[in-house]
């Protein structure tokens, strides 16, 4: 499994990013494969490569999903503040999940 870091950069150069994670720690990161980039945007890193733009919220959603991973593999999981599985979803919910149209009309 691959997991994508959330970055903000700091700083650029061309090809390149400064960018700092949620834990303080600042690296330069490629930026060949997402184009221009300018402080203050963020990146999902992977393997010092940026692989995509992301706006503020979605970076903080994975942030708060990998805050969850950490918990729980150090035994310190809160189970009522963790997040709903897809299969205990309806299927509004997976849609809106998935950045898919939410239909209106009833089934």
């Amino acid at each position: 499994m691959c997991i994508g870091l959330p970055m903000q950069i700091l700083a650029t150069r061309p090809g390149a990013a400064l960018c700092i994670d949620r834990h303080a720690r600042q690296r330069w990161i490629d930026t060949a494969l997402v184009g221009e980039c300018a402080p203050g945007d963020w990146l999902l890193v992977f393997i010092d490569a940026a692989r995509e733009h992301l706006d503020a919220a979605r970076a903080a959603e994975i942030d708060a999903t990998l805050a969850l991973l950490d918990a729980a593999l150090n035994g310190e999981a809160q189970t009522d503040a963790a997040f709903a599985l897809p299969s205990a979803m309806s299927a509004e919910q997976l849609a809106g999940l998935l950045g898919q149209p939410v239909s209106k009309e009833p089934a």
